[in-house]
């Protein structure tokens, strides 16, 4: 399971900001975002059981992230959604890893699962539980559980929704400050009102803060190593940032080969004038 909220298209300069919850068996264990080997370059955690991933931004600035969801039928031989999910991370755009996901899920072949896909300029959420389907997103505040996006019947998503919109968000500081309080919210002693899960066999076991801005040394990457309210967040924007400069080191070393080359040539050129 899972739970995410994405402020998408509606502070200037910074169309993604998100906020993740990764909810799982708290005996799994996990190793925190790194720079993965393979291109595109990629910044994501892994999954030890399976190698696989739950959430994710390559190179190109496209983010994917992975909610188990229910399933009334299960293959019987499952494949992994992690590995899955590190396969969209593989994509350059949103809409191509809308269009893979929905392709990969409709084979049947994985349990439930809902998947938040999105760009600086498009994307959605593709659903692979009983029914497979895609919805597209449009500027504004969405949440995204183990049912539907923005699904308002869902009560753990309304109440995300409810604190969300508290306050107005219009900075990346604003958020994260809102989504950082919220997403390490506690249950009341009732065990109401609250994000955090501690289930002796479902839990909170990390949490991820992003925001991707149309400069890549504007973006920030939190990453809390297991539920926020106890471990609070560490400052991953190093990697996010390196990552997203991949693009633009290469194309500087292109235009410094092509200098060189340039330079070559006309070395010749002299040399054949004498």
């Amino acid at each position: 399971m899972g739970i995410l909220a994405l402020q998408y298209q509606t502070v200037p300069d910074i169309p993604i900001l998100l906020a993740l919850n990764r909810e799982e068996d708290p005996e799994r264990f996990t190793l925190p975002p790194r720079i993965q080997s393979g291109r595109p370059r990629a910044v994501y955690g892994v999954d030890r059981k399976t190698g696989g991933t739950w959430a994710g931004i390559n190179q190109h600035g496209l983010f994917v992230a992975a909610i188990n969801a229910p399933k009334r039928h299960l293959p019987p031989e499952p494949r992994s959604r992690g590995l899955l999910t590190k396969e969209l991370l593989s994509c350059q755009t949103a809409e191509e890893a809308l269009e893979l996901g929905e392709k990969e899920l409709q084979r049947g072949c994985y349990c439930g699962v809902n998947f938040m896909c999105v760009d600086r300029t498009s994307g959605g959420a593709v659903y692979g539980g009983d029914v497979v389907g895609v919805d597209h997103l449009t500027p504004g505040l969405h949440i995204l559980s183990d049912r539907k996006m923005d699904d308002h019947e869902d009560g753990r998503q309304e109440y995300v929704r409810r604190l969300m919109t508290l306050q107005r968000i219009d900075s990346s500081v604003a958020f994260l400050a809102l989504a950082s309080k919220t997403f390490s919210r506690r249950p009341d002693p009732y065990g109401r009102r609250g994000i955090i899960l501690s289930e002796p066999d479902l839990a909170t076991v990390s949490s991820m803060l992003v925001a991707l801005a149309t400069k890549n040394q504007r973006s920030v990457m939190q990453y809390a190593p297991g539920p926020p309210d106890k471990k609070g967040y560490e400052d991953f924007s190093a990697l996010l940032r390196q990552v997203l400069s991949t693009d633009r080191s290469a194309s500087s070393a292109k235009s410094k080969e092509k200098a060189k080359e340039k330079e070559k040539e006309g070395e010749l050129d002299d040399s054949d004038l004498e």
